[in-house]
């Protein structure tokens, strides 16, 4: 039990070494190593999967109107990290660490629809991915995932005709909450602006 103890006390005094001492790199521009990497992933993920599992999918993901709206959204709110038919990565992509996937280059409903929602509703720590869901409600977010599932098909013109009121500044005007509703979907309590 003395050498279970004595370990316990080991792992606590060294874990209060790195934390204090500063050796821990957390510079954008420090790759981890593949072990660290491969952890980070794998709890990523899992924790993911578990809290997506209990999520309703809507029926119409493959509605255009619904399609439509989430790519107006993912214009203003994603391109710029996750990438766009026809563009080129952007230099705030480039600068995240770890990198976001380019969902242009995925395959066409490569993701659970679920977890799709989960992440763009609650985001994902020390990562860059904002928890969208504090201030889009839950329709807008679907709209986002069917964007997200149909992105890889599309053509460059085909995107940028999607997307033309955006550029031109007339977006969708976000739809932001302005009080607290509990979430049905996890992730805690939702706040508008």
């Amino acid at each position: 039990m003395r050498a279970i103890l004595g370990f316990i006390l080991l792992l606590l005094g060294g874990g209060a070494l790195l934390v204090y001492s500063g050796l821990f790199n957390v510079s954008a521009r420090w790759e981890d190593p593949a072990w660290l990497a491969w952890l980070l992933e794998t709890v990523r993920e899992r924790s993911i999967e578990t809290r997506a599992a209990p999520i309703p999918v809507p029926k119409d993901l493959d509605d255009p109107a619904r399609v439509r709206r989430g790519l107006e959204r993912y214009a203003e709110m994603c391109q710029w990290c996750h990438g766009a038919p026809g563009e080129e990565e952007s230099e705030i992509a480039r600068g995240l660490n770890p990198p976001p996937p380019q969902l242009v280059d995925e395959e066409e409903g490569a993701h659970d629809p679920r977890e799709l929602f989960w992440v763009i509703r609650n985001g994902i720590r020390m990562t860059g991915m904002p928890a969208w869901g504090v201030t889009h409600d839950d329709e807008e977010l679907w709209d986002l995932v069917a964007a997200v599932r149909r992105l890889p098909e599309l053509t460059p013109e085909a995107y940028r005709a999607a997307t033309a009121a955006v550029r031109r500044g007339e977006g969708h005007g976000h739809g932001h909450r302005t009080k607290k509703t509990p979430s049905p979907a996890g992730g805690g309590d939702r706040h508008g602006h």
